[in-house]
């Protein structure tokens, strides 16, 4: 329900920069406008845009297939209504704490702009690794399901690797840092969780 709700208000808010109703430039991540102009909120509305209804799609269908199985772990774990607050404490603070690297980067590049959810989905895909390592994830068009503990360090070394070159628009390093984030935030939450992992591997 919360995830799908974090959808609904991140989509209606990326539709209306689509069609010129709000101005993606007031909303957008841009490091110096943060540091110099102390536009803080940009660290969090960043994550409501998106560059296009492509970019939006993705990362939409991606957060409902895995937000929904880390929101129910959430549930179980830690309650029905602390579950829910924790939950989407993970996903806000996800949105922050994947740009920071940027932040520090770019904080003297006007030039240097980002939007989207990315950071923030791929630390609830991580999450949802850590409860259930052996789910199956499919990469683009690749029709064999890679066991969520294989893709984890393969996708962390293709955006390290793909951050260094700096050779696309991609957020490369936002999407590296939610990963390692939403890996860490359930385990400093109740570290017992790796116990949980452990027995999903069978150690």
């Amino acid at each position: 329900m919360v995830t799908l709700i974090i959808i609904i208000v991140t989509a209606a808010v990326s539709i209306l920069c689509f069609t010129g109703k709000l101005n993606i430039n007031a909303l957008k991540f841009n490091a110096y406008d943060v540091v110099h102009r102390r536009q803080w909120y940009r660290v969090f509305s960043y994550g409501l845009v998106h560059g296009g209804w492509g970019h939006l799609i993705f990362n939409m269908l991606t957060l409902f297939f895995f937000g929904t199985v880390v929101e129910r772990y959430f549930g179980s774990e830690f309650g029905g209504g602390n579950g829910i607050l924790l939950y989407v404490l993970l996903y806000v603070s996800a949105i922050a704490v994947s740009t920071i690297w940027d932040l520090v980067k770019y904080r003297n590049d006007y030039n240097y702009s980002a939007v989207g959810a990315s950071g923030a989905v791929s630390a609830v895909l991580f999450a949802s690794i850590l409860f259930e390592p052996k789910m199956g994830i499919y990469i683009y068009l690749i029709p064999i399901p890679i066991p969520g503990y294989i893709f984890a360090p393969l996708y962390l070394l293709y955006c390290w690797y793909m951050a260094r070159k700096n050779v696309d628009n991609i957020g490369h390093s936002a999407h590296f840092w939610g990963a390692v984030y939403g890996l860490l935030f359930p385990l400093v939450c109740r570290p017992e969780i790796f116990r949980h992992f452990l027995s999903q591997l069978g150690l």
